[in-house]
């Protein structure tokens, strides 16, 4: 594994991005709008007591810790259908470049297009709304890493997806989070849902995220089993769509289908 050709590929898509107002755009203007959303949400919320006022809270939070799990994986998983809309990951392929080579450096571009894209989000959240996404202290960072790497390992199932069936499946890079969404326990806790449903939400590391921040927002208590449940998830998972990833990788390479990836 080179970091040299790590650099240069991450290189080439911040240069991409850097250039393209739309894409600029399309950083800010959804965790932006929102947050703005759901910060009249919580205001109305607000006026109904401070038990009330927590919940707004922790909408807020929840908002911003989803859209952190949503652009790590839109990151990865939009930046390879980009090489295939432009029918280019064959002339990636004749290179020294190793499939886990470029897998990081879309991971690289990801962490930074999810932080550039959170950071005014969680101003105008301070700004307009007086909450703060820092209150959550150092829980924080153990929730964002834990989201990041939930983010990227859909994404390789995403993209190992695409790579066997074509551009038939591209859909899942937009719809595949909001399938998983209602089971993640983003605005609710995992008790709210029916008991058979409640299994298959604790299998999945965001639901442990997002149960310990309601913790440390309502009861300012933080439960160390639900980072260490939520990274020992990430390590499964994250180790199962390597294979399933590189299993498509070559399978992709050995049909040509780097070539003519299509519909």
């Amino acid at each position: 594994m080179s970091g040299q050709r790590i650099w240069a590929m991450a290189m080439r898509y911040w240069y991409l991005l850097r250039r393209s107002v739309p894409r600029i755009l399309d950083l800010f203007y959804g965790p932006a709008v929102n947050i703005v959303l759901w910060g009249f949400v919580s205001m109305s919320l607000a006026g109904h007591g401070s038990g009330v006022a927590k919940v707004g809270a922790a909408l807020l939070a929840g908002m911003l810790l989803w859209d952190v799990m949503f652009r790590a994986q839109l990151g990865v998983s939009v930046g390879f259908l980009e090489e295939v809309w432009s029918r280019n990951l064959g002339h990636m392929f004749v290179s020294p470049l190793h499939a886990w080579e470029w897998l990081l450096s879309l991971m690289a571009v990801s962490l930074l297009r999810t932080v550039a894209g959170l950071a005014p989000a969680v101003l105008i959240a301070w700004f307009m709304y007086g909450f703060s996404l820092f209150d959550l202290g150092l829980p924080l960072a153990g929730f964002l890493a834990n989201l990041m790497i939930m983010g990227w390992w859909v994404a390789m199932v995403i993209v190992a997806a695409i790579m066997r069936w074509g551009q038939g499946a591209e859909n899942l890079a937009w719809a595949a989070v909001f399938v998983i969404s209602p089971i993640s326990a983003i605005y609710y806790p995992v008790a709210v849902l029916p008991h058979w449903l409640q299994p298959i939400a604790l299998s999945l590391p965001a639901a442990h995220v997002f149960e310990g921040m309601r913790g440390v927002i309502a009861d300012h208590v933080f439960r160390t089993a639900d980072l260490t449940d939520a990274f020992g998830l990430n390590l499964i998972y994250l180790a199962l769509s390597s294979l399933v990833f590189l299993w498509a990788f070559q399978d992709a390479r050995a049909r040509g289908a780097m070539l003519q990836l299509g519909e």
